[in-house]
């Protein structure tokens, strides 16, 4: 991967307890009867940690688990970025198709 190109952790959906469980690397995870509502769910986390991030929050650790990747935490900041100048970040998580939808 090149230096400018965005990196995005692998998109995931499964199914558990009969509800659609969408995954960003495994970092986040939105669930809901459709996808669309795991998909709504999913954004509205995602928005949530960007928002705490950017806002000088830290995110949680636990002394078994190692610190957040640094890949992450510049995902994270990038999408507080895009929501602080008004954007949707749906487009960056799910690809440029998803304004279309």
């Amino acid at each position: 991967m090149g230096v400018d190109e965005a990196w995005t952790p692998s998109l995931n959906l499964s199914e558990y307890a009969g509800r659609c469980r969408l995954s960003l690397g495994g970092c986040v995870i939105g669930t809901g009867a459709t996808l669309q509502e795991a998909a709504d769910d999913l954004i509205a986390k995602l928005l949530a940690a960007a928002r705490h991030v950017r806002a000088g929050g830290v995110i949680p650790r636990s002394t078994e688990l190692r610190g957040p990747d640094a890949r992450v935490m510049g995902l994270l900041h990038e999408l507080g970025r895009i929501d602080e100048q008004g954007g949707d970040i749906r487009a960056r998580v799910f690809g440029p198709l998803a304004d279309a939808a």
